[in-house]
């Protein structure tokens, strides 16, 4: 009686085999980086927005929750990567909950108070930590300079303070005006402009590189789209 024996996988088929299964774990992260990124820059627009109109303090008061999260999870190796994107967060829900809580209704100093989590950035990158969360801190701002100059651009400013200056119940009323100004050609080939200076700088961070902390920085960039598509949705159903 004959067995026939099955050879054993060879090392560099074993070798191959290990870099597939790394390749797809490493992709499904980041998917998951990118949309996690894209879910928090939302999340505030949601989330933040009415909290911080009615209790500033007790938005501001959050922040260490977040930060104090991020530091939590970034002492486990499975949480490092969120760790990290969390603290990221948590500058910009601390910008967040200082502009809109007491200086909403100056557009001027938006974005320099979205701004104030760029030292501590700069910082982390230079001495090599926390990149991802910082990636997502700067294109989650690199998203904030894009909205603030179209609307810059278009001489909205007025209207912001109006409508950051009114009771909530009279905000339809300003949106309506504001309809006008963003139905044009002019409004319309001027956003059309940053909308692909958006997606170009999102396809480019996906494309040139498989760092995570690129990921978070496109899903960040990207999700501006995504909050200003609803401002001006909400803009015209006023």
């Amino acid at each position: 009686m004959s067995f026939s024996s099955h050879p054993l996988p060879s090392k560099s088929l074993i070798l191959r085999l290990h870099s597939a299964q790394a390749w797809v774990n490493r992709s499904q992260l980041q998917i998951q980086v990118f949309l996690a990124a894209l879910g928090l820059v939302i999340l505030p627009v949601f989330v933040q927005a009415p909290l911080v109109r009615s209790w500033p303090w007790l938005s501001l008061a959050l922040t260490p929750l977040w930060l104090g999260l991020g530091l939590y999870l970034m002492r486990h190796p499975k949480g490092l990567v969120w760790g990290d994107l969390v603290l990221g967060f948590g500058w910009i829900w601390l910008t967040g909950s200082l502009y809109w809580g007491w200086f909403r209704w100056e557009p001027v100093v938006h974005l320099p108070i979205e701004a104030l989590g760029l030292p501590i950035t700069v910082l982390c990158l230079y001495y090599g930590c926390g990149r991802v969360g910082s990636y997502f801190f700067l294109g989650s701002l690199l998203g904030t300079a894009v909205t603030d100059l179209y609307i810059n651009w278009m001489d909205l400013f007025p209207s912001w303070r109006q409508v950051m200056q009114v009771e909530p119940a009279l905000a339809p009323v300003v949106l309506r005006s504001v309809t006008s100004t963003l139905t044009t050609d002019v409004a319309a080939c001027r956003a059309l402009v940053l909308v692909l200076f958006l997606l170009v700088a999102t396809a480019v961070a996906l494309s040139t590189s498989r760092q995570l902390a690129w990921w978070a920085f496109g899903g960040a960039v990207l999700s501006t789209l995504i909050v200003d598509g609803l401002f001006f949705i909400t803009a015209i159903l006023a």
